[in-house]
C-alpha cells in the first residue's frame, strides 16, 4: 500500500538514512538529522539518475506526486528533469537580475566606475526610488509603455510635471542600457515622448558654484537633456 501523508509525516529519523517508497520512481529520503527530502528516480540515456523536488512538509505528498508526474512528461519528451530543473533555476535568477531596479543599479554602478559625480549618482538612485518598489521589481522585458505612463502620471497628478519628465528620460536610459546588455529588445519610455505635460519654463538664479554646475551638467547628460550652457565633453 502506498504511504499516506500521515505515514510520511510520522517517518522517524534513524541511525542511517532510509527511504519511504511512494512509487517505483518517487520516494521520501529521511536523514538521521530528521530532514525529509522528496526525490525522483529515473533513467535517462540508460543511466539511473535522481532529482530532488522539495523538502517535506513544505512539499506535501500530493505536490511530490504532481512533480513526479511532470517529470514523467519531461522524460516522455526526451527532457532530463535535472537539466530542466537547472534551467528553471537559471531563468529565475535571470528574471530577478532583470528587474528595472536591478538594471538601473547596474547602470548607476557603471557610471560610478566612469567617474560620475556622487551628487549625480545620488540623484539617479533617487529616481529609482521615485519609480516605486513595485515597479522596480518588474522585469524590464515585461514593462509596457502604458504601465510606465501610469507610473509617471502619478507624479503629474501631484503637480510634479518636471519630475515626471525627468523620470521618463531616466527610465529611457535604463531601458537602453538593458537593450545594450541583451536583456531587453526595446525602450518603452521612448514611445512616451510627448505623452507627458511639458512644464512651463521657469527662470532661476544662475548656478555660480563650479561644482554644482558640473553636477548639473553631468545629470543633464545622463537624461539626455543637455542645456546649451554646459560645455561639450572632451
Amino acid at each position: 500500500m502506498a504511504p499516506t501523508d500521515t505515514a510520511t509525516r510520522n517517518a522517524k529519523p534513524a541511525g542511517k538514512p532510509y527511504k519511504v517508497t511512494v512509487s517505483p520512481d518517487l520516494y521520501l529520503f529521511v536523514n538521521p538529522s530528521g530532514s525529509k527530502l522528496w526525490r525522483i528516480k529515473y533513467r535517462f540515456d540508460g543511466v539511473e539518475r535522481k532529482v530532488s523536488i522539495g523538502a517535506y512538509p513544505e512539499s506535501t505528498l500530493a505536490e511530490a506526486r504532481a512533480a513526479r508526474d511532470a517529470a514523467r512528461k519531461q522524460l516522455a519528451h526526451a527532457v532530463d528533469p535535472n537539466v530542466a530543473k537547472r534551467q528553471a533555476r537559471i531563468e529565475a535568477s535571470i528574471r530577478a537580475s532583470n528587474s528595472f531596479a536591478s538594471v538601473a543599479e547596474e547602470l548607476i554602478e557603471k557610471k560610478a566606475r566612469e567617474g560620475l559625480a556622487e551628487p549625480t549618482l545620488e540623484k539617479m538612485r533617487w529616481f529609482v526610488k521615485l519609480m516605486g518598489a513595485d515597479f522596480g521589481k518588474r522585469p524590464v522585458t515585461d514593462i509596457t509603455p502604458q504601465e510606465l505612463l501610469h507610473e509617471l502620471q502619478k507624479h503629474e497628478r501631484r503637480g510634479r510635471l518636471e519630475t515626471a519628465n525627468l523620470l521618463r528620460a531616466f527610465a529611457s536610459r535604463v531601458f537602453r542600457f538593458a537593450v545594450a546588455t541583451a536583456r531587453a529588445e526595446r525602450d518603452p519610455a521612448q514611445l512616451l515622448i510627448g505623452a507627458l505635460t511639458t512644464p512651463r519654463v521657469k527662470h532661476f538664479a544662475a548656478i555660480i558654484d563650479p561644482n554644482e554646475f558640473g553636477a548639473y551638467c553631468a545629470l543633464s547628460r545622463i537624461i539626455r537633456a543637455i542645456p546649451p550652457s554646459c560645455p561639450p565633453l572632451s
